[in-house]
């Protein structure tokens, strides 16, 4: 389990509604299910990733997120989960905008693309950054769209969306005083939970 679905399990209320967009093989979900009684939904394009959740018992959705969500009515879930997957949608803006209206709150985890390691990388070898947590070259990387915790809290002023928590952390998921003297410089993951 990565660490930071670890960190927002604590951020989601027992027995709530929650729709994890992108949801890989599902055993979040089913951890949520197992611990917090959720009621479960799940949206992913893999057919592989489909069927483990299938066999895992969660409800999944094959489903576009470029496509929006059109198929959930307003404030249908309490939560809506985007974790590590906000830097490979065509529109970011547009899915949180979605997001918050089938959902009360949503968390979002991304890599922060202005970690010093990636800076550092960057300049010292004129490439693109390649890293445990981004792990691909410029030309087969998922990563449309580089975003930093400038730029999505810049994101969040810009759409009045409410931030109701926040964590940045490093590589090994751990937080310092460092982080919150300049977390754009020091964290590696950014960790949202927001709303209206």
């Amino acid at each position: 389990m990565r660490a930071d679905l670890l960190i927002i399990k604590d951020w989601i209320e027992n027995g709530s509604r929650v729709l994890d967009l992108g949801c890989g093989d599902g055993s979040f979900l089913a951890l949520l299910k197992q611990e917090k009684n959720i009621f479960d939904c799940g949206l992913d394009l893999d057919p592989d990733n489909i069927q483990k959740c299938l066999e895992a018992g969660v409800n999944v959705i094959e489903q576009d997120l470029d496509k929006g969500l059109p198929n959930f009515s307003d404030a249908s879930f309490d939560t809506v989960l985007l974790t590590q997957t906000l830097q490979a949608v065509n529109r970011p803006d547009l899915l949180i905008e979605e997001m918050l209206r089938v959902g009360k709150n949503c968390i979002i985890t991304f890599p922060n693309f202005a970690y010093w390691r990636y800076r550092y990388q960057l300049v010292s070898t004129g490439r693109m950054p390649v890293a445990r947590d981004i792990p691909y070259q410029w030309y087969d990387t998922p990563n449309i769209h580089f975003c930093t915790i400038r730029d999505f809290d810049a994101l969040c002023t810009e759409h009045y969306f409410k931030v109701l928590n926040r964590r940045v952390v490093d590589d090994k998921h751990k937080h310092s005083s460092l982080m919150n003297l300049w977390p754009n410089f020091f964290g590696i993951n950014a960790i949202y939970q927001i709303t209206r």
